[in-house]
């Protein structure tokens, strides 16, 4: 793409609020947010600030009360969910796969979007592809071990690969790294690093509470308070200590090392 031509637009949002019809609950009220072909979110906030409801509507598996949502230039009740969905990656620890099948067969579910494998639908290529993905993550000797026997950071591995293999324009990661110990963290950041790197094109939204999860390649981030956008745009000026501490309701110190964040909650310091 020539360097003056506009970066396309991969969702955008438009004063988009969402209310429970039972109760007339407030979940959003009124975002705008608009995500460009490959650039790299993190959307952060509390228990209950709305991160859920935005990427249902993003991952366009709900409508918004008001506004309008668009996603990969498609506008929500304009446009079949289900194709829609087609050509939007998702990730999730709790998202259902068949735990007794092999991680290459999980990932071929992936080109279907079955929680079930349906084999007279991948035809040599897609499972070429499958494994290519799976060594691309480094999975490659995990091919042929069922899924329910790998470890949680080989799990969120394997689920990216498997988001990955219907070529998706926009990846959706609802808080991947739950439950991971440390290496396994620091081995689903390092995939998620690389893969920015060698996909220039890929977009990505990524769910989470903790700053230490952000890849380096992370390079805006979406701050949510009871619904609203508190702040939105480039890491550097939204993941400062005074916004992060207005966003989760208590003092937060944040810094940055070798491209990594940190963040810990700020402490009086004792009187003399």
């Amino acid at each position: 793409m020539a360097a003056d031509q506009p970066i396309p637009v991969v969702t955008d949002l438009a004063g988009v609020s969402v209310r429970k019809y039972t109760t007339d609950q407030v979940i959003l009220d009124g975002i705008d947010w608009t995500v460009r072909a490959g650039e790299h979110w993190a959307l952060l906030g509390a228990n209950g600030a709305g991160k859920t409801t935005i990427l249902r509507l993003v991952g366009a598996t709900m409508h918004p009360t008001e506004g309008t949502v668009e996603v990969l230039g498609h506008r929500l009740g304009r446009v079949d969910m289900r194709e829609l969905r087609s050509r939007i990656g998702f990730v999730s620890s709790a998202q259902k796969v068949p735990v007794d099948q092999t991680a290459h067969t999980v990932v071929l579910t992936g080109a279907t979007g079955t929680v079930q494998p349906l084999w007279r639908k991948y035809d040599d290529d897609t499972k070429a592809r499958a494994h290519e993905l799976l060594a691309e993550l480094d999975l490659k000797d995990l091919a042929d071990r069922p899924y329910g026997v790998c470890s949680g950071g080989q799990r969120a591995r394997i689920l990216i690969a498997r988001a990955l293999i219907a070529d998706p324009g926009l990846l959706l990661l609802d808080e991947p790294f739950n439950a991971l110990d440390l290496p396994s963290r620091e081995d689903l950041i390092d995939a998620m690093h690389r893969l920015a790197a060698t996909r220039p094109r890929l977009t990505t939204v990524t769910v989470t509470h903790h700053l230490e999860e952000l890849a380096p390649n992370i390079g805006h981030a979406l701050l949510l308070r009871d619904g609203r956008v508190l702040a939105r745009g480039p890491v550097d000026e939204v993941l400062t200590g005074a916004r992060m501490t207005e966003c989760f309701g208590r003092p937060i110190e944040v810094g940055r090392l070798d491209g990594r964040w940190l963040a810990r909650s700020a402490r009086p310091r004792a009187q003399a």
